[in-house]
């Protein structure tokens, strides 16, 4: 065990292999790929002319026992980090997390780093992952590596933002197409807010303004008030809250009568200092964050 323990970085391929954080979850263990059958120069020991995988090798050859790792998502999220218990990334100790197929007759994702995940640090459903806030994120360097050693911040650092409930999102809440969410709030628009039904001037919601903009979804409220949705997928901008204030401004010239802005959204509840000042000056809007829950039953 090293006296000193390192911290690492290893993406998840979740874009590539779909499912692909969950069996590292359930495993305990990240991996990466490189088979020495793949490329004469894709042995752990000896000469190779592979840059990406000399770069690899170098950090599994210093990784220790003892250190942690961080699993790193596409879009600067994290799913959790962990303290390594053993090494299996020799090449006789390939054993692949994407099972033996024709694409892939060697399988894939078959060099393991063992760990013990961290639970204390991020959320208690592994369906849910983390959002990493700006003063936390990886560095250029090493967001664009596979594997590597994190000298940006310390564990310590990330594990404060593992534990910021804010920072909580679900691995797959974003929907495909932003005309789903749309569709649904529409649908069930009290689920947003108590009293919300879909404003009654089929005219009005479905205008197009001079601007040639148009709105995602027009409710009215309790108070006969208009309220203006905005859908996004990822988490809230500035050019989002100014889209909708420019919907309220059209709105409030057609209608004669102040409109409400919503910005629902799929990121993380922790606003920047920007965003957050920019949703409460005037006109103020709402920012909430949906979340994708699906249920299943038995049939009799």
């Amino acid at each position: 065990m090293s006296t000193t323990s390192r911290l690492w970085k290893v993406y998840c391929q979740e874009d590539r292999f779909p499912g692909m954080w969950q069996r590292w979850f359930l495993n305990q263990c990240v991996a990466v790929g490189w088979h020495v059958k793949w490329n004469a120069g894709f042995t752990l020991n000896g000469p190779t002319n592979q840059t990406d995988w000399d770069r690899a090798r170098k950090c599994l050859q210093k990784i220790s026992i003892g250190d942690k790792v961080i699993v790193a998502l596409q879009g600067n999220r994290v799913g959790r980090i962990g303290e390594v218990t053993r090494l299996a990334v020799d090449d006789e100790d390939w054993n692949p997390l994407v099972p033996i197929s024709t694409q892939w007759p060697e399988g894939e994702m078959g060099r393991r780093i063992m760990l013990r995940w961290d639970l204390t640090c991020g959320p208690d459903d592994r369906d849910q992952i983390v959002q990493l806030p700006p003063n936390t994120m990886f560095n250029r360097y090493e967001v664009r590596q596979t594997i590597c050693e994190v000298k940006s911040h310390s564990a310590e650092d990330f594990m404060t933002s593992l534990k910021d409930q804010t920072n909580w999102i679900g691995l797959h809440t974003k929907f495909k197409y932003e005309s789903a969410l749309q569709a649904y709030i529409s649908t069930f628009p009290h689920h947003l807010e108590d009293g919300l039904m879909v404003h009654p001037d089929l005219k009005v919601r479905e205008k197009v303004f001079t601007d040639r903009t148009r709105l995602d979804v027009l409710l009215i409220d309790r108070n006969e008030n208009a309220v203006v949705v905005e859908c996004k997928r990822d988490g809230p901008s500035l050019a989002a809250i100014n889209q909708i204030r420019g919907y309220l401004t059209h709105l409030e010239r057609e209608t004669k009568r102040k409109p409400r802005g919503i910005l629902v959204h799929g990121g993380s509840r922790n606003l920047t200092t920007e965003v957050r000042e920019a949703a409460m000056a005037e006109p103020q809007v709402q920012i909430i964050q949906y979340n994708l829950k699906v249920g299943f039953d038995l049939c009799h």
